[in-house]
């Protein structure tokens, strides 16, 4: 058995293990953020630049300022105007990195920017280092899979393209797989492939697998389709017994099919609609082929067998109501008394609105 202080020890190799673990995953955001902040400062940069170039130095005699003080165009003031609004007030790693490297912007706009128009490479790549060139990554700048010009293949993202992080890795297109991401997921084939370019196109429908564009030319089929010489649809709708409930009929569609609900005339049905039902519904009868509501109140038998009851009727049903002046009570249709009547007189006028 471990002694209390071997336990210990374990623990803290574990402690320190998982902390180098997460600072080494911190390292790898942070290397990703910190060009990504000087990639906006260089954006911002460049607009500020594009917004003051016809500003001058804004007093009475413009001649003589620009004359005795140099002109504003390469002036420290519009540097310093610029740089003012290159970074929102609440970014706080962007702030940090224009006030770490003031004096680099200064060199620039006064000594590189002619022999180096690009800001963003000259500061951000060649001299803090915080990106590499478009199709590079990592402290060193090496090129992403498949080469600079065309990282992955120009099928996928390369890990931390343009910064000094990422691993290189290609994360595919939808299309594509592999780690050079040259291979066709399930549902695609190579319409054109070689060492360095690969196109993938989508299969027929009802392939799963293929090798070309049409259902003739699939290694499996796709689930509801089954493979006859080529793949072709299943009609589930012609099994028995049918894959839908009995107040359902089957639609069947490429690969699949639907359930779908009986109109209410129907007890079982065959298609959508009351003329397509295998019987009525309670409450309907078949009249040339089309299942049709029943006016339980106009039969030469009353409906409603209790005293006076009136027949209200409704699809496929009826209800009895009470007839006017009489109310419900106990299951009876009664008389309103005297009382009743000259309440819900004077809550008629008071209320014209109000239903009787």
């Amino acid at each position: 058995m471990l002694s209390s202080r071997g336990l210990q020890l374990q623990l803290l190799a574990c402690s320190v293990l998982l902390l180098l673990l997460f600072q080494a995953s911190n390292a790898k955001k942070d290397l990703k953020s910190a060009c990504s902040t000087c990639q906006q400062i260089t954006e911002n940069f460049n607009k500020g630049f594009d917004r003051t170039a016809k500003q001058n130095f804004g007093g009475g005699n413009t001649a003589w300022e620009e004359r005795k003080l140099s002109k504003y165009e390469t002036s420290e003031i519009r540097l310093v105007e610029i740089l003012e609004d290159v970074c929102e007030s609440s970014s706080f790693e962007c702030n940090r990195m224009v006030e770490e490297h003031e004096e680099h912007f200064e060199t620039w706009w006064f000594k590189k920017k002619t022999k180096h128009p690009d800001l963003h490479k000259w500061f951000c790549i060649d001299t803090i280092k915080v990106c590499c060139p478009k199709g590079t990554f990592g402290p060193d700048c090496n090129s992403c899979i498949g080469g600079s010009e065309r990282p992955c293949h120009g099928n996928g993202a390369c890990d931390g393209d343009g910064t000094r992080g990422g691993s290189g890795k290609c994360s595919c297109d939808p299309s594509y797989k592999g780690e050079l991401c040259l291979d066709c997921v399930d549902g695609y084939f190579s319409e054109v492939r070689n060492d360095t370019f690969s196109l993938c196109a989508e299969c027929h429908a009802s392939c799963k697998t293929c090798t070309g564009a049409t259902n003739e030319d699939c290694g499996e089929c796709k689930e509801g389709w089954e493979d006859n010489e080529a793949c072709v649809d299943v009609n589930e709708c012609a099994k028995e017994p049918s894959p839908c409930k009995e107040d359902q009929y089957c639609l069947n569609s490429e690969g699949s099919y639907s359930c779908i609900a009986c109109d209410d005339a129907c007890s079982g049905c065959t298609g959508a609609g009351s003329d397509q039902c295998q019987a009525c519904a309670e409450g309907y009868q078949d009249v040339e082929g089309t299942c049709t509501d029943i006016n339980e109140c106009s039969q030469s038998e009353p409906a409603c067998l209790k005293e006076h009851q009136e027949c209200i009727n409704n699809k496929g049903s009826f209800i009895c109501i009470c007839s006017s002046g009489f109310e419900e009570k106990d299951g009876e249709c009664v008389q309103q008394n005297d009382a009743t009547e000259e309440s819900e007189a004077s809550q008629t006028i008071s209320d014209p609105h109000r239903e009787l």
